[in-house]
This record gives C-alpha cells, sequence and structure tokens, in this order.
C-alpha cells in the first residue's frame, strides 16, 4: 500500500489546515501517518490537541509525536528532532512526504534526502514565507538562504501568495523542482454563509451587551498579530454601545490584558479565548479587523469575507490579495491606529457602505472554495508521483495535458 507522511512543527498546523489534504491522501489509496509536536506550541487548546489525536486514530492514520520546536533559536531541540524525523524516515517507507511550517519544513527536507534520491517525492507548502517585502533585514538574513538551500531537496513547492510565489520561481532552483501557486488551504463558502446561529443566545454566551455592534478578529494572541494597533485604534472610538471581540489563545494574553487596562476599555474587550464555532461567531459581528504584520494567506480573512463581513486589515502580503481597498473593506498601514479607528468607525456608521462590502467579499472569494483547491491538491498528489501527465493551466483554470 502507498503510504504518505504528513508532518508539521505543531499539532494544530495539521488539525487547523491540512485534514482536508490527509483525506485526500486517503481517498487516493494511501497509508497516511502524521508527524508533529502534540505537546507544546499549538494555538488550539490542550483539549483540542488530545480530541485531535483521537480522532486521527479514529480515522486509521498513524502518529508521530516529535518535538520540533518552533523556534529557529532552539537549535539543540531542532537537532533532536530531526535524528528522529531522519529514523522515521529510513523505516517508514513513504511515497510522499508533505511537510509545512518553516522549522518542520527544514527538518523534513533535510532528513528525506536519502529517501528522495529512493523515489520519495517531497512536497513544501510555505504558508508565508519569513522573508518579504519590507521583512527585517534578518528574516532575509536566516530563513532566504535556508529556504533556497532546501530548495534543492524539494519535489514541488507549494506557495500562497503571488508575491511567494514569483520569488521562489525566479529564485529558487532545484533538481526538477515544481513551483506551483494555490489560493491557500480554500475554505468551506457555502458552509460559512448559510451557517445557523442563534444570535440572541450567541451574544449572551460572550457576554456581549444588547444592542451593542461588534468589531472581531480572529487570531493567535502573539505580537505578529499587531493586536496593540487594534486595541489603541479601538480605544480611540468616540461610539457608544461597540465592543470588541477577541477569538484566540496565546503566550501575548498578559502583555495585552496590561494594554487594555491601560487603555481604560476593560469592560468594552472580550477574549473568547480558542473556539470551535468561528463561523457562529463571524454571523453576530458587524466588521471584521485583521492588524498583522505578517500573512502567508490568511484564512481567517477569507472565512469573514465569506461571512459576508467589511474587512479592514493591514497593507501587506497576503491580506491585500484577499481585500479589495475600498470595495471589500479598507487597507491601511499597519503602524497606523488612527487611521485603523477612522475606518472603524466609517464602517460602524454606514450601513449601506457596510451592505456594499458584503456583497463584493462574498462574490469576490468564491474562487478560494475548498473544492477547487481539493480538486488542485489531488492532481498534484498525483503528478508529483508521476500518476497523472496533467499540469494546471491558469490560462484556462484546470488541468490539462503535459
Amino acid at each position: 500500500m502507498k503510504k504518505a507522511l504528513m508532518l508539521s512543527s505543531v499539532a494544530s498546523m495539521i488539525d487547523q489546515f491540512n485534514m482536508q489534504n490527509i483525506n485526500i491522501l486517503m481517498e487516493l489509496g494511501y497509508e497516511v501517518h502524521v508527524a508533529c509536536n502534540f505537546k507544546e506550541g499549538n494555538t488550539s487548546s490542550k483539549e483540542r490537541v488530545k480530541e485531535f489525536q483521537k480522532e486521527l486514530r479514529a480515522l486509521g492514520v498513524k502518529v508521530n509525536d516529535i518535538p520540533i520546536p518552533r523556534s529557529i533559536y532552539k537549535i539543540h531541540r531542532i537537532l533532536k528532532a530531526y535524528i528522529e524525523v531522519k529514523r522515521l524516515a529510513s523505516r517508514g517507507k513513504y511515497d510522499i512526504v508533505h511537510c509545512h511550517s518553516p522549522i518542520g519544513g527544514v527538518v523534513a527536507r533535510l532528513a528525506f534526502r536519502k529517501e528522495r534520491q529512493k523515489g520519495t517525492k517531497v512536497i513544501y507548502t510555505a504558508h508565508g514565507f519569513h522573508f518579504y517585502k519590507g521583512a527585517p533585514l534578518l528574516n532575509w538574513l536566516i530563513f532566504y538562504p535556508i529556504e533556497k538551500l532546501c530548495a534543492k531537496y524539494t519535489d514541488c513547492l507549494i506557495t500562497i501568495n503571488k508575491e511567494d510565489y514569483e520569488r521562489a520561481r525566479s529564485r529558487f532552483k532545484g533538481n526538477k523542482l515544481k513551483v506551483v501557486h494555490l489560493p491557500g488551504i480554500g475554505i468551506d463558502v457555502d458552509k460559512i454563509e448559510n451557517t445557523k446561529v442563534d444570535k440572541e443566545q450567541l451574544r449572551k454566551e460572550l457576554r456581549i451587551p444588547k444592542g451593542s455592534k461588534v468589531i472581531l478578529t480572529v487570531a493567535e494572541l502573539s505580537k505578529r498579530k499587531n493586536y496593540e494597533c487594534s486595541l489603541k485604534a479601538f480605544a480611540k472610538l468616540d461610539l457608544e454601545n461597540v465592543v470588541y471581540v477577541i477569538c484566540g489563545r496565546g503566550k501575548y494574553y498578559d502583555v495585552l490584558n496590561n494594554l487594555i487596562k491601560k487603555l481604560n476599555i476593560e469592560n468594552k474587550v472580550i477574549f473568547t479565548g480558542y473556539r470551535t464555532d468561528i463561523h457562529c461567531i463571524l454571523h453576530i459581528a458587524d466588521v471584521f479587523i485583521f492588524p498583522s504584520y505578517q500573512e502567508g494567506l490568511p484564512v481567517a480573512v477569507m472565512e469573514a469575507m465569506a461571512a459576508g463581513l467589511p474587512v479592514i486589515c493591514s497593507n501587506i502580503r497576503g491580506n491585500n490579495e484577499l481585500v479589495i481597498d475600498n470595495e471589500g473593506g479598507y487597507l491601511f498601514s499597519a503602524s497606523d491606529s488612527n487611521k485603523l479607528s477612522q475606518r472603524m468607525k466609517m464602517l460602524l456608521t454606514d450601513r449601506k457602505t457596510c451592505e456594499r462590502m458584503k456583497n463584493f467579499n462574498k462574490n469576490h472569494i468564491i474562487s478560494c472554495g475548498i473544492d477547487n483547491v481539493n480538486q488542485r491538491m489531488k492532481y498534484l498528489y498525483d503528478s508529483v508521483t508521476g500518476e497523472k501527465k496533467q499540469v494546471w493551466s491558469e490560462e484556462i483554470n484546470g488541468y490539462c495535458e503535459k
């Protein structure tokens, strides 16, 4: 039986972004194994990680708990993870390895060099390179040469935004390296749009005051997500009956909580923690904001668009491929809390503009639908192993003969 390995630094990456890929591989007749860190570094709760392990085993997926760190500075632990993955590579006899996340992707591609010479095909999905236009110089000095090196040990490099795609295609060279561009992992547009929710009950559960408008952000609580900007912008709003709901968990909670107290907005900001009903929460929001410093192609923004929310987001790679300024929302500089606050007020007080942006986003996001992405992933898995002699054509938005 054909075998495939799905590898990432942490379990939450696979849970949130790769279950469709696992299902596709199983449909194609592969025995699927998973390798990642189940114990720490996850953006979902410990309870969810444990439940995820059970779900994988129930599907017949073999679980390998490997302590891959998320920090590039934990060299000793990276080396330890490399040794474990190399052992897994030598005994696994995998036909396909699909790896994710910067450190997980590097560890996997280096560990599978020998097996790749024997026929194992290595696929790496870059969920947003750490080197990008405007990135810190240190990012370019560290991550760029590492990714360029590892491209030599990659059969297929999947990029999820156009900037990464163009850079990888022009600068990365490898033995038969194939660089492709996909619109993220895909989202279930119909499911999100038609989610049934008891809005009154959910608002009550989240302690949202009756009659209040809701500004929403869904993201990990980390410095990279730039909550300082959104909180400062929210504090400047001179509107009554507005709350800011933040869905996510992370190590940055205490920092943000202290800032909220300093800004004197404790009674207007609601932390929900990790939630499994984001699609429902989207339907009780009025405006979605996403001030992140760095993204690949954010699922949170795609889902907000599918739910019909106007989106205000930072003008960065990934975000500006999804949100068309003045059409589906507004773009702003990630450091400009004044502009963000102005845009919040405009959307909270202009129902006609919100309705126009709602309709635009629901139509615009259809191309990121899960059926489209899944079709392309299915053929990609087949084509990288040589089982399909077809390639994706952007001109016809479909597959054609080589």
